[in-house]
């Protein structure tokens, strides 16, 4: 048995692409979103769960890292990862503060793990995790009895455990999956049911799974119902290819495709689906291809063909089931007929950097004409000129940004490139693979042991 984190090699240094094409058969890493939620309910479930595909990125680890902490071992066999279970009320208490590194999923769903807990933890993260907001989750728990304490809205963030929680009727003001299943953990320990609903459509991890661990739940609307108390149990789990990194590929098929480009055994729930209607509505030729309707989490085939697409403005109603793969978004629309724009998206000012601001002078330096707002960005397609650009340590911006080195006019450098280790190792061997011409390659420098 081995408490150690999956290990890997680590991409450091910048990334340059002159040109290149993508296409053939594609699989990227399993879910990030799924990995994080999976990994919480095993440690509070009796017994091993296995999970296969799950998302080795610098994230997850850290999600990982952290329930091994608090007493959760877990095991590596290849790509196998065990958990061993210690049940609802195994948690011990942290012998220091727990480090989040990057991960705003890992510290905001372990505000809800560790609110009803019998002992007192600390969260910290790395300095970007550090300017972003907890209040969130934090407000909504102290509904339910919980002693968070903020500093200045964002981390260190101090909680002091009270194992009596109260169930309740819990309304989230801001449309937020992190949050929603940072209440649902917390409720898990409640007496009776606690309803928690937000203001508009989530991507629905949680409730998938939790049935699969044993527990009952009700959906009503944008509500989820959960009762407290329940024994989960442990399961065998296959995380299915994350969507959000699809995303760079299915741009990249549609500027710079060779032929038909295939992304196999990826995840298509509807949650999580909004990219592809998008892309689908600015002319994209996309079809979908569903292998598994009846399992907890949809997955199956995407298929793109080279496309000209138009710019459009995006439906208020799929920002934020599509808020991770606005960066990819925004470079279709960069190399689009027409503008597009995009409004209601002002939770982009709250990722791992103010996406808003940051897309616009990355696509502004390439000669892209962009207006901002408070909430959105308005993209006139063009040109692309190639040159350097920085992505500001923002793992999704970096890959965003790579794509558009197939369609400049000259090579295009993206510095700052190790960030993408937070979700997607091994991104460039793939993008080279599918036939981008990388040059100037990064060094690539062994930070641990393969498991």
């Amino acid at each position: 048995m081995s408490s150690g984190s999956h290990r890997h090699a680590a991409e450091v240094g910048c990334l340059t692409i002159a040109g290149g094409h993508v296409g053939g058969t594609i699989s990227v890493p399993g879910d990030k979103s799924i990995s994080h939620r999976v990994a919480m309910l095993a440690a509070l479930a009796s017994g091993t769960s296995t999970i296969r595909r799950f998302c080795n990125g610098d994230d997850c680890l850290a999600t990982l890292s952290a329930l091994n902490s608090l007493g959760v071992e877990h095991a590596w066999d290849d790509q196998v990862l065990s958990i061993y279970g210690v049940g609802r009320d195994g948690l011990n208490a942290p012998g220091v503060a727990i480090d989040c590194g990057n991960s705003g999923t890992t510290m905001r769903l372990l505000c809800g793990l560790l609110a009803p807990q019998d002992f007192s933890t600390t969260l910290i993260g790395d300095e970007s995790l550090s300017r972003r907001p907890m209040e969130r989750v934090a407000e909504p728990l102290r509904e339910m009895g919980a002693r968070i304490t903020t500093t200045d809205g964002g981390p260190p963030v101090r909680i002091d455990g009270n194992p009596q929680l109260r169930a309740g009727r819990i309304e989230i003001e801001v449309a937020s999956a992190q949050v929603k299943t940072a209440l649902t953990l917390a409720s898990l320990y409640a007496d009776g049911e606690s309803r928690v609903s937000t203001p508009g459509m989530v991507r629905d991890h949680t409730e998938r799974l939790l049935p699969l661990f044993g527990c009952p739940i009700r959906t009503e609307g944008q509500a989820t119902v959960v009762r407290g108390h329940v024994e989960l149990q442990a399961i065998e789990f296959s995380v299915p290819g994350d969507i959000s990194a699809a995303a760079f590929f299915m741009v990249a098929a549609c500027l710079a495709g060779h032929g038909v480009t295939r992304i196999v055994d990826v995840g298509l729930n509807p949650g999580r689906s909004a990219l592809i209607r998008l892309l689908q509505d600015m002319g994209a030729r996309i079809e979908v291809s569903e292998h598994s309707a009846g399992a907890a989490e949809p997955t199956g085939e995407i298929h793109i063909w080279p496309s000209d697409l138009t710019g459009i403005d995006v439906p208020k109603d799929v920002v934020a089931p599509a808020i991770d793969e606005f960066p990819a978004l925004c470079v279709a629309a960069a190399c689009a007929d027409g503008e597009t724009t995009i409004r209601g998206a002002g939770e982009l000012r709250f990722k791992e950097s103010d996406r808003i601001e940051t897309m616009a002078v990355a696509l502004r330096t390439l000669g892209v004409f962009v207006e901002t707002s408070s909430d959105g960005l308005l993209i006139r397609g063009g040109d692309i000129s190639g040159g350097t650009v920085d992505c500001a340590g923002d793992h999704r911006i970096a890959m965003a940004l790579s794509i558009l080195g197939l369609v400049s006019r000259d090579s295009l450098t993206v510095t700052g490139t190790e960030c993408i280790q937070t979700s997607f190792p091994g991104f460039q061997d793939l993008l080279a693979k599918a036939g981008a011409n990388i040059i100037g390659n990064p060094e690539i420098q062994i930070s641990a042991e393969k498991p």
